[in-house]
């Protein structure tokens, strides 16, 4: 079995978010890069059907800066990793790269998180699926897979639901594909392993670009906060009314 595991090259949620002089585009300087979240939990449930027999390859779209975030997943636990070099302009682009890679692979199964922590698209999984004519199960919390079926279960609005599809499938994990404790943290054998393990460096096969974004801002300032007494709750109504605009 092969598996094909998409990650994204994401700010560490502890990074303090610029934009530049222009508000054209996001300021990569000072920032620490992470594997994305939901990719983790993709990867940790991968790397764990390694014991039924299964090929781990990681795929990332993205520049040079992306590589030590690429050379984490194979310490991981991944076998081999693929890079599209290209930054990728917007979620269409992303899934064609991906498509491209996957189209003469012959994965068994394409897994991703649902979405990155930094545009929250959660555009890519969907696309890819469609563009390669496979089953698609989104917002999976766990996944098995028994010969050419995978078994698949996700949350939906008050409940789980439990979803069989044959393979090929693209799958896309979130929080719960794996337990929080079962993430791997890489020790110095994994370490050392993935500087000798392969990484793939690919020329984008596309340059199809369908969304350009029109500027970014930064979110507003808190205001200060104001102590009220307790004794005083016709102020505190007045300033609720008149000021913070809530009633």
């Amino acid at each position: 079995m092969k598996i094909l595991v998409c990650i994204s090259s994401v700010p560490d949620t502890t990074s303090k978010i610029n934009f530049t002089a222009d508000k054209s585009a996001f300021d990569k300087n000072g920032i620490q890069w992470v594997i994305n979240p939901h990719d983790e939990f993709a990867l940790t449930r991968a790397v764990q059907l390694q014991a039924s027999g299964a090929s781990v390859t990681v795929l990332n779209v993205g520049d040079a800066g992306t590589e030590p975030v690429i050379r984490k997943a194979l310490a991981i636990g991944a076998n081999d990793a693929v890079r599209v070099n290209i930054e990728p302009k917007d979620s269409y682009q992303t899934a064609q790269e991906i498509v491209n890679v996957a189209k003469d692979g012959g994965y068994d199964i394409i897994l991703m998180g649902k979405e990155s922590i930094d545009y929250n698209g959660g555009a890519v999984p969907g696309m890819v699926a469609q563009l390669l004519d496979i089953p698609f199960v989104n917002a999976a919390i766990g996944l098995e897979v028994n010969g050419g079926e995978a078994t698949a279960l996700r949350e939906i609005e008050g409940g789980k639901e439990k979803i069989s599809v044959k393979l090929p499938a693209v799958f896309a994990g979130q929080k719960g594909l794996v337990d929080e404790k079962e993430l791997i943290i890489p020790n110095m054998r994994g370490i050392m392993s993935a500087r000798t393990k392969p990484l793939q460096v690919v020329e984008p096969a596309s340059g199809d670009v369908r969304v350009e974004p029109a500027g970014f801002e930064s979110v507003p300032p808190r205001a200060a906060v104001k102590l009220v007494e307790p004794s005083n709750l016709d102020e505190l109504v007045r300033l609720l009314h008149e000021e913070a605009k809530v009633i």
